[in-house]
């Protein structure tokens, strides 16, 4: 990097700050509900600055609300842009306000863009032989490198000087203009050239010189690229124009008037209470001269992190991707080759069947670099399909570079492909990273964390869709017989933009050394384990489930004979409509909660409130219980067996649960009743085979644990010493009887009061969990 004496002038891109502190950190809330995380993520990268140059001239500059020059130019310049989140915009005002308390001089100009005030002062300062640091993440503001203009990118650590503007995009600082006006950018609307990405306008450029010599010779340009760049000749000089940072804004401030004021310690600890930075806070009153350093600092990279850190930044993710179909074996050995130097490779299967235990291997697809993938088709096989390599000896080559754990891979859910590759003999290894589990273990607390969902939040890309390539409903296709043509794009780009979610969220979680630690230490490690204990599957006795069959469709019958009794007449049991005018038209039933189009409710729920009182609704609840057991376990159960492995294979979710906590689905093997003495039946049809026994392990009384722990409580601290049991000495308390008399349902209602009260159960809940009345349950909660 070129040497720069003396201590510069630090710019800030404060709005380039705000949206990746936004998308980097979970949504931070205070006690009062506000959000707060945009402002720690800020905060904490401006004092990181502060800390790295020591700075005695700073400025923070945003964009000003309003019209710009270039959107009074060009109506559509930004205007497919989405709307700042309001969960974003919040957070701006108190940003600010916390930015001057810090002595921090602060810039919004209108008319123009944050971009052309740093350009102004950058070339103000440059001509008064002032080194320039700006801190920014976009790419937009190479143009203005010089030898005395230095980008920074405080998430990446990567630094740009000329040189490192010439290696990272193909062109000089001089050239960037020209560059960004070819490309063009789909965020801000600026037209450019359809379907040229960085590569082809670097080599346009390095061929001719500027995008005025391009537009000269582009009747030599050959090719369909050739017939866009003449399409698009009339708009280039619109984007060159947009694309141009205007670096002679008029300002009221000269560079030297942009000094570092002494913080406003009251203002700031007014401020650092009010949204609870405690930390900040902390640091702030034990020494209210010193300037507080970051709150976080991350720990000492590994040997990963360090070429993580090396990289250069990745090109936008809506630009086109170099995307290749590997069809014979000349380009399968260059693939190869591209797989064995690579330090991570984006990786990606495609299947017939989303059941992996059913799925078997159509083909795969990596990424060496964003924008840089391919697909390598095995088992395409619709009519006209072109002839693709054989799928056993390509298989067979891949192997040792699929199993070899020193060639690290990045996948998006990579459980599941590591359990098809096992169907085929294969055992996936060198699993790195898994974008799924990256997002959830940054925030759990988001309802979605598929690849679709997580480009449009976090890369704003939209993926092909497999609904684009396959179609949709009865007639949509499977993978195999989805033409190539489409196939190709849609899997080399699953791969693609996994290796680019990745470096997007990589960085953020190196940050925040505790959920690095549950990542790398808990969630990654799990991968191989569950992916290993659903292959394995379970074992069930279908036989003993026929006869529970048969039980319970007897004791089904028996409840269906006693509601009619309650009833006085027969109706259809599993009819809400019926249910609804025997309970609240004939039986007069007090209506606890309506429809939305205003009918008395029939839901569980409802159903359960009312069973507290009325004999019928318990009727009607036990026999859909019974009915539940029946159609969800004891007749589906021996249908899901596997026909080659003659086990049932369940899927294990570890980025559902807000808590934590595993799921299960197809079959769900954790939600199979234990209250009840049939649910009791039906898990002693789960067996192990002939020479081997079924070890069951929990914790025991976590959460109590914890609690008494928080709480200090005597006799919870008393109980657990003597490593008594918790839930017994509660149900001898509860019940008034000596220990070692309590029953197993006593034991069971004793647990259900201890946990419930620990997540806030009512009265009203603990009495329908129990089956008893309000009364006695609010006895229990007192």
């Amino acid at each position: 990097m070129t040497s720069i004496s003396g201590k510069p002038l630090v710019l800030v891109d404060g709005s380039s700050y705000l949206y990746r502190a936004f998308h980097a950190l979970p949504p931070l809330t205070n006690a009062a509900g506000e959000a707060t995380g945009a402002i720690y993520g800020v905060v904490n990268m401006l004092k990181r600055l502060l800390n790295d140059y020591r700075p005695d001239y700073m400025a923070v500059v945003f964009d000003a609300k309003g019209r710009t020059f270039r959107s009074d130019r060009y109506e559509q310049y930004k205007a497919t842009r989405p709307p700042m989140p309001d969960e974003l915009g919040v957070q701006i005002e108190p940003l600010h306000s916390i930015i001057e308390a810090m002595g921090l001089p602060l810039l919004c100009i209108p008319g123009v863009e944050a971009d052309d005030v740093i350009g102004s002062l950058a070339r103000e300062a440059e001509a008064g032989n002032m080194p320039v640091v700006v801190s920014t993440s976009d790419k937009d503001l190479a143009q203005i490198v010089s030898a005395h203009v230095t980008l920074v990118n405080t998430m990446s650590g990567r630094c740009l000087d000329v040189d490192g503007v010439a290696e990272r995009f193909g062109v000089p600082p001089e050239r960037m203009v020209d560059y960004l006006a070819l490309v063009g950018d789909t965020v801000d609307n600026i037209p450019g050239v359809p379907g040229v990405g960085p590569k082809t306008a670097a080599k346009w450029l390095q061929a001719y010189g500027s995008m005025r010599a391009v537009i000269e010779h582009a009747g030599e340009i050959k090719g369909r690229i050739g017939e866009k760049l003449r399409a698009a000749l009339a708009d280039l000089p619109l984007s060159y124009e947009l694309a141009t940072i205007k670096c002679d804004v008029p300002l009221a401030l000269a560079p030297r008037d942009l000094g570092i004021k002494p913080p406003d310690t009251e203002r700031l600890r007014a401020l650092y209470q009010h949204y609870e930075f405690k930390a900040w806070l902390a640091a702030l009153d034990k020494d209210p001269d010193a300037e507080t350093p970051i709150e976080a600092p991350s720990p000492a990279p590994d040997q990963r992190d360090q070429r993580d850190q090396s990289r250069a930044e990745e090109p936008r993710a809506d630009e086109a991707g170099e995307y290749e179909t590997i069809l014979t074996d000349a380009q399968l050995d260059a693939w190869l080759d591209r797989l064995a130097a690579a330090e991570l490779v984006g990786f990606d299967t495609e299947t017939d069947d989303l059941n992996y235990a059913r799925a078997r291997l159509v083909g795969m697809s990596f990424a060496v670099q964003p924008g840089q993938a391919a697909y390598l088709p095995l088992a395409h096989d619709y009519p006209g399909a072109p002839p693709q390599l054989d799928f056993d000896l390509t298989l067979a080559r891949l192997k040792p570079w699929l199993e070899n754990p020193l060639k690290l891979k990045v996948g998006h859910h990579l459980k599941y492909d590591r359990n098809v590759l096992s169907n085929h003999g294969v055992t996936l290894a060198g699993i790195a990273h898994d974008t799924m589990l990256e997002s959830y273990v940054l925030n759990s607390t988001q309802s979605r964390h598929d690849l679709d969902t997580l480009c449009e939040r976090h890369l704003r890309h939209t993926n092909i869709h497999f609904d684009d390539v396959a179609g949709k409903g009865v007639k949509q296709l499977t993978f195999n017989q989805v033409a190539l043509e489409l196939a190709a794009p849609y899997a080399a780009e699953d791969a693609d933009m996994t290796l680019r979610l990745h470096r997007h969220f990589w960085p953020r979680l190196k940050a925040l050394a505790p959920l690095r630690a549950l990542y790398q230490g808990i969630e990654m490690p799990l991968v191989p384990v569950l992916s290993r204990m659903e292959s394995g599957g379970v074992l069930i006795d279908a036989v003993q489930l026929a006869a529970q069959s048969t039980e319970l469709a007897t004791r089904m019958a028996e409840v269906k004979r006693a509601a009619f009794e309650a009833a006085g007449q027969p109706f259809n049991i599993g009819s809400p409509k019926q249910i609804q005018e025997i309970l609240y038209d004939k039986q007069g039933l007090p209506a606890r909660r309506k429809t939305p189009k205003g009918q008395p409710s029939t839901a569980e729920d409802v159903l359960a409130e009312l069973a507290l009182d009325y004999p019928l609704p318990r009727l009607i609840l036990d026999h859909r219980g019974l009915s539940k057991l029946k159609s969800t376990y004891t007749d589906k159960l021996p249908r899901q067996v596997n026909g080659r492995t003659g086990r049932v294979h369940t899927s294990y979710h570890q980025a559902v649960a807000s808590t934590g906590r595993l799921s299960s689905s197809e079959p769900n093997l954790q939600n199979i009743p234990i209250r009840t003495a049939v649910g009791r039946r039906i898990r002693q049809a789960f067996i192990a085979p002939p020479g081997y026994a079924i070890l069951a392990a929990d914790y025991s009384q976590i959460e109590l644990r914890i609690m008494a722990h928080l709480s200090g409580d005597a006799g919870l601290r008393a109980a657990f010493d003597e490593d008594k049991d918790i839930h017994r000495a509660t149900a001898a308390e509860v019940f008034g009887v000596q220990t070692e008399l309590v029953t197993g349902d006593q034991r069971r209602a004793a647990k259900a009061i201890n946990f419930g009260l620990i997540y806030g159960m009512s009265a009203f809940g603990l009495a329908r969990q129990l089956g008893i009345d309000r009364g006695a349950a609010q006895d229990y909660v007192n």
